[in-house]
């Protein structure tokens, strides 16, 4: 049983606002849960806090979604994971109903959000979050609007037809809203199939690799009627933990996985190929992990060089970013972040290539590359004036490095693209699930870094 519902912008603004029992503070209740968590210590926030109110005790469960915070209180002592569960269940919807779930599409469907939580729960309690029983009740349109976008996904192929690369879907189309008006169903054949994974990196001063960590997911949105069957075939040299072995090549190993309920795995273990009659909407099919072994190389090799006159406060940053992916295979959006000493006063810049960027920004420097093809290199030279700065402790080197400088941390997209080799051989639909019309189908790689750390 919750008490509120409420849905926060990043900056924590009110975007939605639900009270289900009348037994809060009203309104000040979401202005209290942002000043608490805005005036905790470091980036990460408990997902479950208590505040002593002028009645009773109240919890806040929250979780985050593309910047928003999506928050329940409850004054009953019960269990925060089921919650949790609930708001993960909330979002997900949300994101069925309007397209996708962030500020603006929240701002433009205020009264289709009220109106499914009308639905979804009764006085704070749960009555259903099944998408098949909403979707007989929910009347209110979603507003859909195509926002103009610097970087089309489509002009890079991201969507490609199993290995028909040219043909592209709209950057757009995953986005849309998976119900909608009748009329428009038969424009909405179409499956979307991701594999996403997040790389972890952290690389010591003298290039030793300390740490890897990739996690993945096999995404899946179904714009087909519920019970649509459909099998997804991996790579047959996928291999689970270290002992098991595949094929002749080379296996694709990673170490944990795990499959969404609806998932049949009786033809798994011998073709690696995953059944399953999904409902319409998003769900994960399968996530993964593999730690400490990639079977290819690093995306990227940092090769740094520092020269600190502490006469003149005088420092000198040379940077040189290598790209080990494959010539056909390239990065985009890719940035490095490198703190500096306090105290920085200017910058001058060499750059190997007019589209590079770089600019001081809050203590750092910001170097942005907007497309790394695979095999090539790129360099920097950053000179820098902090005077007044202090050097490492002992006599030293005067171009010893200055304290406060690094770790350098780069961000970045690796289109058509997984870590851990995994691929999707097929996604086929046995049936024509409506009527006579092939449905489209849409399979995507994509890696990009979750944290890729190296020490100066």
């Amino acid at each position: 049983m919750i008490s509120q519902f409420f849905i926060l912008s990043s900056k924590g603004d009110p975007l939605i606002y639900k009270d289900f029992r009348g037994d809060s503070g009203g309104r000040d209740v979401a202005e209290l849960f942002y000043r608490k968590l805005t005036g905790l210590p470091g980036d990460e926030s408990p997902v479950v806090m208590v505040t002593t109110g002028h009645h009773d005790d109240r919890h806040f469960i929250h979780i985050r979604h593309n910047g928003l915070y999506l928050v329940a209180t409850t004054s009953e002592n019960i269990s925060p994971f089921s919650l949790l569960e609930l708001l993960s269940r909330l979002a997900t919807l949300l994101g069925d109903y309007c397209g996708s779930l962030g500020e603006g599409t929240i701002s433009r469907n205020v009264a289709l959000v009220y109106e499914l939580l009308d639905e979804v729960l009764d006085y704070g309690y749960v009555q259903t979050t099944s998408m098949e029983m909403l979707r007989n009740f929910i009347q209110t349109e979603a507003v859909v609007s195509k926002p103009f976008s610097l970087f089309d996904l489509s002009s890079v192929g991201l969507f490609g037809a199993e290995t028909q690369q040219s043909k592209v879907a709209p950057s757009s189309a995953a986005s849309r809203p998976v119900l909608s008006s009748r009329s428009d169903q038969s424009q909405k054949n179409e499956v979307f199939l991701d594999v996403v994974e997040r790389l972890s990196v952290l690389i010591a001063s003298n290039g030793s690799l300390l740490k890897v960590d990739v996690q993945g997911e096999i995404r899946l949105k179904s714009f087909l009627p519920s019970g649509s069957e459909m099998r997804i075939g991996l790579t047959e040299e996928f291999c689970v933990g270290k002992s098991e072995l595949r094929g002749y090549g080379p296996g694709i190993r990673v170490d944990e996985v795990s499959f969404h309920s609806s998932v049949h795995l009786d033809e798994f273990e011998s073709h690696r190929i995953l059944r399953l009659q999904p409902p319409q909407g998003e769900l994960t099919v399968m996530r993964y992990q593999l730690s400490d072994d990639l079977p290819s190389p690093l995306p990227f090799r940092l090769f740094p060089s520092v020269q600190w006159d502490r006469g003149s406060g005088r420092l000198q940053v040379y940077l040189k970013l290598r790209c080990d992916l494959p010539p056909k295979s390239q990065a985009l959006n890719v940035r490095l972040h490198l703190p500096l000493p306090r105290g920085v006063v200017s910058l001058s810049q060499e750059l190997s290539s007019p589209e590079q960027k770089a600019e001081l920004r809050e203590g750092a420097l910001r170097w942005d590359l907007p497309r790394v093809q695979g095999g090539s290199q790129l360099s920097g030279l950053f000179q820098m004036d902090v005077p007044g700065i202090p050097g490492p402790p002992g006599p030293g080197p005067s171009g010893a490095a200055p304290l406060g400088l690094g770790p350098a941390s780069l961000s970045f997209e690796l289109p058509r693209h997984t870590c851990s080799g995994l691929q999707v051989r097929f996604l086929r639909l046995p049936f024509r699930p409506c009527g006579n019309a092939n449905p489209h189908k849409w399979v995507r790689h994509l890696s990009h870094s979750d944290a890729y750390v190296i020490r100066i």
